[in-house]
């Protein structure tokens, strides 16, 4: 299996294996603060990330807005004022008014209202409130 001595003993075999746990804790040992300063830096570049997209959804959200458009309320808005939206048809408007209410905008997803696709182009220029 390891390419060992058959004739290895058991003491001999404990030895071993005792060593071996010793090198990789000692391995581990060490690289331990490398990999706590790697988790602290993916944490910073998450919280940027997440920064960003905010920054950007409310970007679309000011740009839908100033385009003449308002934010569009999935709990009252009519079939009309739904087509409105990127990528939704009449079809899916009912579909969306059908399965009302709505905590959360994510709620189209969950409750199989729309595609992945069509909540991207929508997810920030609707509201639930």
């Amino acid at each position: 299996m390891c390419g060992c001595a058959s004739n290895e003993t058991a003491q001999q075999r404990k030895e071993r294996d005792d060593k071996t746990r010793d090198e990789v804790a000692k391995a581990t040992n060490s690289a331990k603060p490398e990999i706590q300063a790697a988790g602290r830096e993916l944490g910073r570049a998450a919280d940027a990330a997440a920064r960003e997209a905010r920054a950007f959804a409310e970007g679309v959200r000011q740009g839908w807005v100033q385009g003449g458009h308002h934010v569009v309320n999935l709990n009252s808005a009519s079939e009309s004022e739904l087509t409105e939206l990127p990528d939704i048809s009449s079809v899916t408007a009912r579909r969306i008014i059908r399965n009302r209410p709505y905590h959360e905008q994510a709620d189209l997803i969950t409750k199989h209202v729309v595609s992945d696709g069509q909540y991207a182009k929508i997810k920030d220029i609707v509201t639930t409130e």
